[in-house]
């Protein structure tokens, strides 16, 4: 099998192809730049390195959310496109699932969390069972406290470690108000990595869950900002009452 995999959920924009159990390359980066301006080029790249026969891709996988909506809106893209064109599935992968397998066989509970501003963050709990990563708490958003009691009353016996971009906004919190055993995972794998994503996606595409790309749209898990101030405004009789507005547009919104 060999899939395409993207992720531009956060920060960090990342390709990569995977073909059985070899990564053949991945691209990743985490800096000031726009994943419009980055993640195709990067795409191009690592295909160009491979020399990748479009051809022969079975599928590609994206990071589906929650996350970034802009990111989202725009690693969601890439894949329907890249799955349009090439007749191929979309394998829908969760964002806080892929981020926990960069830490691929670590005993305790995993908590990726993601800063997802307004004082929560986007949080999933997983731990890995007999070589598969298994899901303890689906992600969802919720305030950081909510996360912290949520440990406590779980008292993992292993501890807890923890990962993604709300890490630096969160650690002061959790080791001053999580007496649970806990650590933080390194620089190479506290941050998105398709590679990641990849070897999940296979695992869900021989599972066969996927979906046409036509069918394939982000999850945000939460309502934008436009959305929430367009529902204010119609609440309170102020603003644009026109359903054609930018708040209005769209079924999920953006950040």
């Amino acid at each position: 099998m060999k899939l395409i995999a993207l992720d531009s959920s956060g920060l960090t924009a990342s390709a990569a192809i995977l073909e059985d159990d070899i990564l053949l390359a991945e691209y990743t980066v985490n800096y000031k730049k726009t994943h419009s301006q980055t993640l195709l080029p990067m795409l191009d790249a690592v295909a160009s390195m491979t020399e990748l026969d479009l051809s022969a891709v079975d599928a590609v996988a994206v990071t589906a959310g929650p996350g970034s909506f802009t990111g989202l809106r725009i690693g969601s893209a890439t894949a329907k496109g890249l799955g349009l064109a090439l007749d191929i599935p979309v394998i829908e992968v969760p964002t806080l699932a892929a981020l926990a397998s960069n830490l691929w066989g670590a005993s305790g509970l995993i908590a990726p969390i993601m800063d997802a501003r307004r004082n929560q963050v986007y949080s999933g709990l997983y731990r890995f069972e007999g070589g598969r990563l298994i899901t303890v708490r689906d992600q969802q958003a919720l305030a950081l406290t909510e996360l912290i009691d949520e440990l406590k009353a779980l008292n993992p016996s292993d501890g807890v470690i923890f990962l993604g971009d709300g890490v630096p906004v969160s650690r002061d919190l959790l080791d001053r108000e999580l007496p649970v055993p806990h650590s933080y995972a390194p620089a190479q794998s506290n941050r998105q990595r398709a590679a990641s994503a990849a070897v999940l996606a296979r695992r869900l595409y021989e599972e066969g869950r996927y979906v046409s790309a036509d069918a394939h749209a982000p999850v945000y898990l939460r309502k934008s900002q436009a959305e929430r101030e367009r529902e204010k405004q119609l609440k309170t009789g102020e603003g644009p009452q026109d359903p054609f507005s930018q708040a209005a547009r769209g079924q999920h919104g953006g950040t």
